[in-house]
């Protein structure tokens, strides 16, 4: 298998402030009829945008080309619907900072590889202001140490053990694995009795 490990993230940082975001803000529903996750991106928090008229931080030039999303508590609440991590992936983000998330949210980002890491709220409000005073700013994740680093800052996070250990392994990508192992599948596949049965009994009727 491809070495699809990540033990480290790095990048500028956006800040997107309020508790209670929930999907239906990162992604509207109208989108959800998107055949593929393909372009997603560009949606990615429209209708908070075009309320913004050009100041929400999606829209910033400043921030262009962040990969850290910044957030504070139960982001990604609300209902379940996968949009909506991928339309932030595609708009550029590599990983998320916050006080809290939505559960199902939480587990759509792990398995696009997107890690949700839960730090204290005076450390996400500190984030946030530090990065709007000075978008160039990098922030350094280091998902083995379990630190966050800006500056001369460090802060420590918190994140499910097993999810870590799967972003660390690799293992976090399932789609990929079962790809990249179709020989063993397909060898599987064939030596199930109850398989190989339904083939035969298809084959019966379909030259009677």
């Amino acid at each position: 298998m491809k070495n699809k490990k990540i033990e480290k993230v790095s990048g500028t940082a956006v800040p997107v402030q309020g508790n209670d975001i929930d999907t239906d803000r990162i992604i509207p529903a109208r989108h959800l009829r998107s055949i593929t996750f393909e372009g997603l991106g560009e949606y990615a928090f429209e209708d908070d945008r075009k309320q913004a008229k050009g100041e929400h931080p999606f829209d910033d030039p400043q921030y262009s080309g962040a990969s850290i999303l910044l957030v504070n508590r139960n982001f990604g609440s609300g209902s379940s619907r996968e949009h909506a991590p991928q339309s932030l992936m595609r708009w550029g983000i590599n990983a998320i900072i916050g006080e809290s998330f939505g559960e199902i949210f939480f587990g759509n980002s792990s398995t696009l590889g997107i890690p949700c890491l839960i730090i204290k709220e005076q450390e996400a409000q500190f984030l946030q202001e530090s990065v709007k005073s000075d978008s160039s700013q990098s922030i350094n994740i280091d998902l083995s140490k379990q630190l966050i680093t800006l500056g001369q800052h460090t802060i420590g996070f918190q994140l499910i053990e097993s999810v870590r250990q799967s972003f660390l392994s690799g293992e976090w990508d399932a789609l990929g694995q079962l790809l990249e192992s179709s020989q063993d599948t397909q060898k599987v596949y064939e030596r199930l009795p109850y398989i190989s049965g339904f083939i035969h009994s298809f084959k019966e009727h379909s030259t009677d």
